[in-house]
């Protein structure tokens, strides 16, 4: 069963389409989650995302896919998370830039010196709007348009922030590099 049908029949009660649907969607929603809001809120997010698709989903195959429809939901839920936090993201706004990171833990410390660890840490690092779409684009596997689905916005502001996002990255890595401001 496609992803767009498991959908509609879990939105109507469907158990076993739910579960197959969480089960193809879980892993990927998580790990944006805890990328955007840490490992503490990622549970909660999910299982937010997963209620609200059996509350009232009002899914329309006409403005994109499940994919987009599910991590739109899920992005509801980081940016609500966020902005509790103090850290407000507006969509398609990129003069709020100046927000805090995710602190980093004593164990991200330690484990500065390893490459998978230095490069986790830069992304937290990125302001939000920027994180967002290296996870979304790079970690997830997104193309610019389903991004642009889910962000809600156009596709030229996707690219932007990617190469802005992916610019602050390599900065962050390799310090010793003078970078344009």
């Amino acid at each position: 069963m496609d992803d767009a049908a498991l959908l509609k029949q879990a939105s109507r009660g469907g158990e076993a389409e739910f579960c197959e649907l969480f089960d193809r969607y879980q892993a990927r929603l998580y790990q944006y989650a805890s990328r955007m809001c840490g490992v503490s809120a990622a549970d909660d997010i999910v299982q937010e995302t997963f209620m609200s698709v059996l509350r009232a989903a009002h899914f329309d195959e006409s403005k994109g896919g499940v994919t987009a429809y599910l991590f739109g939901i899920a992005r509801h839920h980081v940016i609500r998370r966020l902005s509790e936090r103090g850290l407000i993201m507006d969509p398609c706004d990129e003069r709020r830039m100046d927000v805090a990171a995710i602190q980093d833990s004593p164990f991200d410390v330690i484990a500065r010196k390893q490459g998978v660890v230095a490069l986790r840490q830069a992304v937290d690092s990125l302001p939000p709007l920027f994180r967002e779409v290296i996870i979304l684009c790079d970690l997830q596997e997104m193309d610019y348009a389903k991004v642009a689905e889910v962000i809600q916005c156009p596709v030229g502001t996707i690219r932007s922030r990617l190469h802005r996002a992916r610019k602050q990255l390599a900065a962050k890595l390799a310090p010793d590099v003078p970078s344009d401001p």
